[in-house]
This record gives C-alpha cells, structure tokens and sequence, in this order.
C-alpha cells in the first residue's frame, strides 16, 4: 500500500552552507504533507551526503540533525569525491538504511520540491525509475543553454540515450537500487545507467525555479567532465571515427598523390612543396593529436576501473 512506502531524499551537499536549514524544512514539509495523504510512510526521512564541503556545511547539517532526529540523516565524505559518487552514496546509503523508493534532488532545490507528490503517484502506478524532466531552460544563460542543448544532442547522436533535459532528479525504487549495488564501475554515469537498465519508467515535467542564494557549483569543466565520462562509459563511437578518420586521411593522400604525379609529369607543373607541406602537416598533425586524445580518454577510463579503489570513502554518518 502506498502509505507503507518508505521514501528516502537524497541531497548531495557541497558548499551549501547558507542552504541547508530552509532546504531541509521544505523537503520535510513535503514528507509531511504526502504522509498525511497517506502516501508514503511516516518512517521517510531526508538522507543528506556532504560531498567535502570547505565551508560550514557539515556543521549546518548536523545541527538538523539533531533537530529532527530520525526525519534526517547524513553522511560526510572525507574529500571531495564529485556530484555522482554524492548521489551514489546516497542511494546505496539509504538502501542499507532501509526505503521503498529513493529521490534524489540537488540542494538548491531549484528542481521543484513540490513535484516529489507526482513521482510517488508515478511509482503507486508501477514505475521503478521515474526520470525529472525540466519543461524548457529559460532560467539558463545564453551559454549554459546552449552547450547543454549540444550535450543532450552529442550523447545522443554517439549512442549514450538519455531523456533531453534530464538532469539528477528522478525516483528510484528499492528493485532499481538493488541492480544498481551490482554495477562495480568507479565513474558509474548515472544517467546513463538508469535509462540503460530497461526498467519500466515514466516521467514528470518541472519548471526550474530560481536559485534563492549563492551560485551553483556546477561550471563549464565539470559538465564538460561528466559529458566526457558519460560518453567513454557508455559509447564507443568515438572510437570507430578513429578508423573512419584514419581511412578518408590515407584516401586523401592517396588523391593528393595521385594529382601530384598527374600535374607533374602530363601538366608539366609542380605544386609549391613548401606550402603543401605545411598545409598538410598542420591538418594531419591535428587529427593525430585528435584522436590520440580520445584514445587517451578510454585508456583513462580503463585506468581507473582496473585499479578498484573506492568509489566515495564515508568519514561520518549521522543516522
């Protein structure tokens, strides 16, 4: 019965000192309310991982703690390990805990807290993965919005499927969570992943709201770092232009060749060597340095995976 399921939010948590007491009094608002509609179980509670803060954070969030015993609870990295071993630790944290369901949502609750009521009606109907879909990026900057349109597009066209628009927000019931232990990958893509799995899923639509204060901590590298994990982790097109790139280089040599030895010996004519060589050199040289360069990203990949260290390391837990 829905009012048996017991709800889990997770909150990656990294220099959100300022955000802390009013996020978690607007998400425990909103247990409250489904609890009282009998929706999930008065045993949910909000789970917050702090991802390595610098600043107050962690303080912050053991102060909640202590407020609202057993309606909060935490964990605190040792170090800053990233936003997806923050959201990983979260949910196979909360897994051990004990849950029904998991959402995870950022912070700065810019994703819509309210929504959280139409991903448990989602998941009463039979959905294990149910995925936030943001309505449209208005709040986004000129920049921001476009290379994010370009990474839904990129990951797509070189085989990595994910919903446009889908950023970390999304349910994940206890069935996906357990598939979820079995993945031993150190730069596990989130959300490649749970759209990989097959699970029945649905979606819910949002309209991002405003940050209220500071800025978010998510800047051009660390998208960048993640659209590169994803694709190295899920696609290996990258590496077939390789050898598409490699045959049309040695067909354009052949042809250059071709046309020199034509010009030379019917035309008469000999083509200035100095520039052709330079030309030459310098759009072949790129190309090498190009795809040395993605090669260099799957060894990397591979470098991390076969050395097993752990994914997060916990120095704290607050239960």
């Amino acid at each position: 019965m829905a009012k048996d399921t017991i709800l889990a939010i997770v909150v990656p948590c990294y220099n959100e000192a300022e955000l802390i007491k009013s996020t978690i009094e607007r998400l425990l608002f909103v247990l409250s309310d489904l609890e009282k509609k009998e929706k999930i179980s008065d045993l949910s509670y909000v789970y917050l991982v702090d991802d390595g803060s610098k600043d107050d954070s962690w303080y912050e969030i053991a102060k909640c703690v202590a407020r609202f015993p057993n309606k909060v609870k935490a964990a605190k990295f040792s170090t800053n390990f990233g936003n997806q071993k923050a959201l990983l630790a979260g949910m196979l944290e909360t897994k051990k805990i004990g849950c029904s369901a998991v959402v995870t949502i950022d912070a700065d609750l810019q994703q819509d807290e309210n929504k959280i009521e139409e991903f448990i009606d989602k998941y009463d109907k039979g959905a294990k993965i149910v995925f936030g879909i943001r309505n449209d990026r208005n709040t986004d900057a000129f920049f921001k919005k476009v290379t994010a349109l370009a990474f839904y597009k990129l990951m797509n066209i070189l085989g990595v499927k994910i919903p446009k628009n889908h950023s970390d927000y999304r349910l994940v019931s206890f069935e996906a969570l357990e598939v979820l232990e079995k993945f031993q990958e150190t730069d596990l893509f989130l959300r490649g992943f749970f759209h990989e799995i097959g699970f029945k899923s649905d979606s819910v639509y949002f309209d991002v709201k405003p940050r209220q204060v500071g800025k978010s901590k998510f800047n051009l590298f660390s998208l960048s770092a993640l659209a590169v994990n994803g694709i190295t982790s899920y696609s290996i097109v990258p590496l077939k232009m390789i050898c598409i790139i490699g045959f049309l280089s040695t067909l354009f040599g052949l042809v250059m060749g071709i046309y020199i030895i034509i010009a030379r010996f019917m035309w008469n004519d000999s083509p200035d060597g100095w520039a052709t060589a330079i030309i030459t050199t310098t759009f072949f040289g790129g190309i090498e340095v190009f795809c040395i360069g993605i090669v260099a990203e799957y060894l990397g990949q591979i470098f991390r995976e076969v050395k097993k260290r752990p994914r997060y390391l916990i120095e704290e837990e607050l239960l």
